[in-house]
């Protein structure tokens, strides 16, 4: 049989690709050629069976130039839109649906794990059409605190009706108990999964509030010209550092308590004024004191650093909220909230 020449630097990238294949067990290889086209299985079996023996010395050449490859990629980018496009390709497109669906719903292990991380109206918004022996089941197997928010956005007498039938409910049967679950997975989880999917205007919210004050301006001012009403809307959904100043004192106290202090030090450094006295005013004359310091002593800094300051603790003020450890004003007259 014909010897492969010795000389690494004279491999094709094919000839290593077909080493690779052939030095992995069956199962392996069936799985990689089940992902990749037609002619380029052709090109690699083609070259596989014109291989010839290979020395162990030029294998391990090869081992060592595939791993070395493969670290310096830097990192794989996992997402939704990837892990839906392996699934299809080994399940069934309902179950595939039906999974990613619930993955993209709020978080948790079990149901209840997630409705525990659905903000108190949406969930009061749901209950409102179900009947009140259905909502007294499910605020009994959420956490306190959570239901205790719940229960007073649900209209009075109707929430009434939840508290009696919680006062005598006896235990569940494991049927009526399933028979909810499974009308919460696919009624109302699946609907929250493709509201989140749906709404393009928030994730570009969330893309330009991650841009620096120049970039975001310019894409900010063409998206006005060739669409003024997309454009309102995402500024609109848009959160930035100077909406700090929808918080309460509550509110930034709370945010103090996250905030790493050197990180605020650097964000005041380009601040205004209402958003500097927005965080002294709901600090101790000692620590405001020690802020300012700080603040001094930085000197001169790069904007591009004040930004990614501001932008990280706009990044705390979202999951703050999200948690429902702070509330922001919406700064209208009626004081709406969003989270």
């Amino acid at each position: 049989m014909a010897r492969i020449k010795e000389d690494y630097r004279s491999l094709t990238g094919p000839q290593k690709a077909a080493m690779l294949m052939l030095s992995l067990p069956e199962g392996q290889t069936a799985k990689v050629l089940a992902g990749m086209e037609d002619d380029e299985i052709k090109e690699l079996s083609q070259t596989m069976s014109n291989l010839g023996s290979v020395s162990a010395n030029l294998m391990e050449r090869v081992f060592v130039d595939f791993a070395d490859a493969i670290s310096n990629t830097g990192s794989l980018v996992g997402s939704y839109s990837t892990t839906e496009r392996l699934l299809m390709k080994s399940l069934d497109k309902d179950r595939v649906n039906l999974i990613m669906e619930e993955i993209r719903g709020p978080a948790g292990r079990t149901m209840w794990d997630k409705l525990g991380n659905v903000h108190e109206q949406v969930l009061a918004n749901y209950f409102k059409n179900e009947y009140p022996q259905t909502v007294a089941v499910v605020l009994s197997k959420l956490k306190s605190d959570h239901a205790a928010r719940v229960l007073p956005l649900l209209p009075e007498g109707f929430a009434m009706e939840v508290v009696m039938r919680m006062l005598h409910m006896e235990a569940v049967q494991k049927d009526v108990l399933e028979s909810i679950e499974k009308t919460l997975r696919t009624e109302f989880m699946s609907n929250l999964a493709r509201t989140a999917r749906a709404d393009s205007h928030q994730m570009m919210a969330e893309i330009f509030n991650s841009l620096d004050r120049n970039t975001e301006a310019r894409f900010i001012t063409a998206l006005e010209e060739r669409n003024r009403e997309a454009a309102e809307k995402i500024k609109a959904l848009m959160f930035t550092f100077e909406d700090l100043a929808r918080l309460d004192a509550s509110g930034a106290q709370t945010l103090l308590r996250h905030v790493e202090k050197e990180k605020l030090a650097l964000a005041l450094k380009g601040a205004s004024e209402p958003i500097k006295d927005l965080f002294f005013q709901n600090m101790s004359e000692r620590a405001g004191k020690m802020l300012k310091d700080d603040m001094e002593g930085l000197g001169p800094v790069k904007m591009r650093d004040v930004e990614e300051a501001q932008n990280a603790i706009v990044a705390l003020t979202k999951e703050l909220s999200n948690s429902g450890q702070i509330t922001i004003s919406e700064g209208k007259d009626d004081d709406e909230l969003v989270y």
